[in-house]
């Protein structure tokens, strides 16, 4: 299978730890204030570098109107403008056998997606029947983000943030649909040998954006990571739905 996503390579909010710098997020302008974690460390120091506060309001959540309309490739996220909205790309990505709409290179027809939800084989065959098997889940879910610090970011930032392949996974529609808008405190994926990479990669997302977690979400997030002291935090150019694991 060949892979489209085009990555940046760098974590520029997490890289810039290591010099003690004020990182800068995808758009250009700096985050909110905080402390990153080092890019490829481990998940469970990472965790204890977030910022940790109460849930802010909903008010003013939209999905559309706060982070863009959905799968644009018009945006800074690594993969953007690469000519393959950003859907397919994670499709490409995560499914294996993949097979392509006659005469396209971008619009993935049908695959295999090995759930990391659920542990399971799903068939994923495009149509208006079938398509909603395989969905493809914000990690770090957007009205959560928009609750721990996404309404201080830039409109270009959180537009980047729910396109970026970091905080993207094709995963069981069903699952997906339970998830709903719940964090590490209220839901994890049934297949428990996946959480502990699910929780990882929700600490890159919350670290590489500048938001924060809240005492519940710290408490779930230790206890999944204390069985994997050892797990690493993903980077942009980490490759895969298991990330460190290669295909």
């Amino acid at each position: 299978m060949k892979t489209r996503l085009t990555t940046a390579g760098t974590l520029l909010a997490l890289a810039a730890a290591a010099c003690g710098c004020t990182p800068h997020l995808p758009g250009g302008s700096a985050g909110p204030q905080g402390t990153a974690a080092r890019p490829g460390g481990p998940a469970l120091g990472a965790l204890k570098e977030l910022p940790v506060k109460g849930r802010a309001p909903k008010t003013g959540y939209d999905r559309t109107g706060k982070f863009g309309p959905a799968w644009s490739d018009a945006t800074t996220a690594p993969g953007g403008h690469n000519s393959c909205d950003t859907r397919n790309d994670v499709l490409i990505r995560d499914l294996r056998d993949v097979r392509f709409r006659s005469g396209s290179h971008c619009t993935v027809a049908s695959g295999t997606l090995p759930d990391p939800y659920t542990g399971q084989n799903i068939a994923f065959v495009r149509g208006p029947q079938t398509s909603l098997a395989v969905q493809v889940d914000h990690v770090v879910a957007l009205s959560d983000a928009w609750q721990t610090g996404a309404q201080a970011l830039t409109q270009q930032q959180r537009e980047a943030l729910a396109n970026d392949p970091l905080e993207l996974v094709a995963a069981s529609g069903p699952a997906n649909s339970q998830k709903s808008d719940a964090d590490a405190a209220s839901w994890l994926p049934s297949n428990k040998a996946f959480r502990c990479t699910y929780v990882a990669r929700q600490i890159a997302v919350k670290a590489k954006y500048r938001l924060w977690i809240t005492p519940a979400e710290r408490t779930a997030m230790t206890r999944v990571l204390e069985t994997c002291p050892d797990q690493q935090l993903p980077r942009d150019d980490s490759q895969g739905v298991a990330l460190n694991t290669p295909k």
